[in-house]
């Protein structure tokens, strides 16, 4: 009975120590032409799942400034992700819109594509393997 005990808690030890090996890789993120100090560049790492319907998978945010800010995503996993970020100007945690719908807040995604009408998953998407990346987005 103790050799078996012994060979469980040896395969539980193998087991946490493997899954805790597998860790994911790092997505740092350059936002680029922050046109003013003050608020704060949120940004989301989403899944098809996600994208356009609020929190991403990962979330972060850093103080804005002008210029360029940076922020990374930590242990992603291998996938199919994209990447929205925006400049809340006023820190009420969402995007402000004008009465027309158009948003009153910089705004951008992974792939830059500004094309007219809302941002897609399609026009966004990028895939994670086994290396770190970087993004640079720009407002």
């Amino acid at each position: 009975m103790k050799k078996l005990a012994f060979i469980l808690g040896l395969a539980a030890m193998s087991f946490t120590t493997f899954t805790s090996a597998q860790e994911g890789v790092t997505v740092t993120v350059v936002v680029e032409n922050v046109l003013s100090d003050g608020g704060t560049i949120l940004g989301g790492l989403h899944t098809n799942e996600t994208f356009m319907k609020g929190s991403g998978i990962l979330n972060a945010s850093a103080p804005a400034k002008e210029g360029e800010v940076r922020f990374t995503f930590e242990n992603v996993q291998p996938g199919t992700y994209a990447i929205m970020v925006m400049h809340d100007a006023n820190d009420n945690m969402r995007m402000d819109m004008e009465a027309n719908g158009m948003p009153k807040e910089s705004y951008g995604m992974s792939g830059n594509e500004m094309a007219m009408g809302p941002p897609t998953f399609d026009g966004a998407k990028f895939e994670i393997a086994n290396e770190d990346k970087e993004f640079r987005i720009r407002f």
